[in-house]
């Protein structure tokens, strides 16, 4: 499918949210894009293998957006790439920070206060050289969701909803859902430790999830989502309970202290949360890669959900 490339070092120019309308800097190796005649490269062979190759050329031209570059998100978008999806966009405004160490697949010795999308494109290019990545340095908001979105021109073929702001979170639900663009929602990854409890369900079927029953109430309120009527829209969640969080010896009696390195950006700090939640990468991981999934699936014709009754 994709031509060999040497896997060089390439400098990346992530787009920064501005007062104007800042436009995607793709990240790719020279004549290789989405749209060029398929021809499978052996780094796909097995996964190529496992579908075919109607799938595997499906996947090359497909563009997959990957909103919040986390414990999930970057599990999800290494996972697309691998599976030879040919254009991924990353959308996440964060810095990489220390304690990601254990969850974020861009957390590594020397990447600390880097913006979480440029090293993951770097990452994720030296995978598939051939690959047109699009990292946007950009916390997503209602203002920005025509951009992001591509809403009026070419919408993306899926779009992974792994964002942890409720805000944020909820608005692009509803604007995915209003315009007809393919969804897959992370729930609550956080605060367990068994992956084996992961499930995948409608939106309004999930269970033992904090964040998707209130995602859920904001969706009624705000947007006018049914309250028990299925909504069409696949939610990966866990039904293990939650696990409380336990305090650290570190914190010596004062609570959690932010460590991130833009500080309170204003947008989504950890000072404004009433606590933070213990999370492990088995599970963050599982979830993420659960979200690849459904897309590779849904991409090739399968149904993500049963038919209603």
């Amino acid at each position: 499918m994709f031509p060999e490339f040497p896997d060089t070092p390439r400098t990346y120019v992530t787009v920064e949210t501005t007062t104007q309308t800042p436009k995607p800097s793709p990240c790719h190796a020279p004549g290789a894009a989405p749209g060029a005649a398929y021809k499978l490269h052996r780094r796909f062979d097995r996964i190529g293998r496992l579908v075919g190759d109607p799938t595997m050329e499906l996947l090359q031209n497909s563009h997959v957006v990957v909103f919040g570059v986390g414990g999930v998100g970057s599990y999800t978008a290494e996972a697309l790439v691998r599976s030879g999806v040919g254009h991924l966009t990353l959308v996440d405004f964060d810095l990489v920070c220390t304690t990601n160490t254990n969850r974020q697949l861009h957390a590594l010795q020397g990447t600390a206060g880097k913006p979480k999308v440029e090293v993951m494109a770097e990452r994720l290019q030296r995978i598939n050289p051939a690959a047109l990545i699009e990292p946007i340095k950009s916390f997503y908001r209602a203002e920005s969701a025509e951009r992001l979105l591509g809403l009026g021109d070419k919408t993306p073929d899926f779009v992974v909803d792994a964002i942890d702001n409720m805000t944020a979170k909820c608005h692009l639900i509803a604007t995915c859902h209003e315009e007809g663009i393919p969804l897959i929602v992370a729930c609550g990854a956080a605060a367990r430790l068994d992956p084996t409890r992961i499930k995948i369900a409608d939106l309004n079927r999930t269970q033992m999830d904090p964040l998707a029953r209130a995602v859920r109430k904001i969706l009624r309120e705000k947007y006018d989502f049914p309250s028990r009527a299925l909504t069409g829209i696949p939610a990966i969640y866990s039904d293990e309970p939650p696990i409380v969080p336990t305090d650290l010896a570190y914190d010596v009696g004062e609570g959690f202290r932010c460590v991130c390195p833009q500080g309170d950006n204003g947008l989504h700090s950890c000072e404004d949360r009433n606590r933070i939640e213990g999370s492990a990468g088995f599970v963050t991981g599982a979830f993420g890669l659960a979200a690849a999934s459904a897309v590779v699936r849904a991409l090739k014709g399968e149904p993500l959900l049963p038919e209603p009754a």
